[in-house]
């Protein structure tokens, strides 16, 4: 495999194996996307990446990690999705989205306004497996009940197919990074008694729900991913590398094409080995064991490096984060250093 060779999800064909994360803006009003949105996202299918996720988008209004996240819950922000949708397909990208819900890490302030809960009376209830709040001064989450699991579930469900009439051809569910999918699956911060707690069966067991609600009304020719953190990065108790190996062997047939791997998220305060493609481990071994095509994410910076995940297997895709918000254009510059071929804008070939 190469990094410019195509990729098959279903019925689409990746142009290239770069694609650009979904990256959260906190630049929406009342969850609807905006001109920002179309810019930053367009620029990118600009840019060359074979797909480009849009951010962590809120399946329900109490779902938000911030008052300023995007959403997919009702009609006005389904509509503001479509003109973006179209611009992405129209360079030659494919439009992704990641559904979302925050749980206990919801109604907090976006990053550079501070850190923690929204101040009182401007934020909102924030749900959870357990009423564990994720750190010191942050809100202590209410527990749901089977009846709020099944909201969540429900609204997974209509937020695809929201997703499916604004144009999008890809979704990636999110549970990873300690978001209210990742809370369940984690033993630190699920501890239930019922049929949602306690065994790791039973803490994957919304996943494998939300999955299979999603799917039943997601086309069968369009891809779907799930994005997890691999581990907590947990001195004892967590979630880990093992139990994501599991996971991706269980989820794979219920239709999830691709495990974009992540780690950490659901505990502050813990240590993690920062270094040059320091997840990739994870994505080659969930891609080895499980039998499933995996993404690799996290200070992937250099065009050799992205080469040589793909070339020795270790990844389907690699997925630019930070990066791309330096280089929107990384795709092309890669292109161009390995001498592969890359399509650019009409408008644009006079400099290639």
């Amino acid at each position: 495999m190469n990094l410019f060779e195509p990729f098959a999800q279903r019925s689409l064909s990746l142009r290239n194996r770069l694609v650009i994360s979904p990256m959260c803006q906190y630049s929406a009003i009342d969850g609807v996307p905006n001109d920002w949105h179309m810019v930053h996202l367009g620029s990118r299918a600009v840019g060359g990446a074979a797909v480009v996720i849009a951010e962590a988008t809120a399946i329900s209004a109490q779902g938000r990690i911030s008052p300023q996240d995007t959403g997919l819950w009702n009609q006005a922000q389904q509509d503001a999705w479509q003109p973006i949708v179209r611009f992405i397909k129209a360079e030659g990208a494919i439009a992704g989205i990641q559904l979302a819900h925050a749980g206990r890490k919801a109604s907090t302030l976006r990053p550079w306004e501070g850190h923690g809960p929204v101040p009182p009376g401007q934020g909102w209830l924030t749900v959870a497996p357990s009423a564990l709040p994720f750190d010191k001064g942050w809100n202590v989450p209410q527990a749901l009940d089977e009846a709020g699991i099944r909201a969540v579930v429900a609204d997974f469900r209509a937020a695809a197919q929201r997703a499916l009439v604004a144009g999008f051809q890809l979704i990636e569910l999110h549970a990873a990074h300690g978001y209210l999918l990742h809370q369940f699956l984690s033993p630190l911060s699920n501890q239930r008694s019922d049929s949602y707690g306690g065994s790791f069966e039973n803490r994957s067991r919304l996943v494998r729900e939300v999955i299979t609600a999603v799917r039943e009304v997601w086309p069968a020719e369009l891809p779907l991913w799930l994005r997890i953190s691999a581990t907590d990065w947990a001195e004892e108790g967590g979630w880990d590398i093992e139990q994501s190996v599991q996971l991706a062997q269980q989820v794979k047939p219920l239709g999830v094409d691709l495990i974009d791997v992540s780690s950490g998220g659901l505990l502050p305060h813990v240590t993690i080995p920062l270094a040059p493609g320091y997840q990739v481990p994870f994505a080659a071994r969930i891609r080895r064991e499980a039998g499933i095509a995996t993404g690799a994410v996290g200070l992937i910076t250099e065009v050799e490096q992205a080469a040589e995940i793909v070339a020795n297997g270790e990844a389907d895709v690699v997925l630019m984060a930070r990066e791309s918000l330096r280089d929107p254009y990384f795709p092309r510059r890669a292109a161009q250093q390995l001498d592969a071929k890359i399509e650019a804008p009409i408008q644009y070939r006079r400099a290639w």
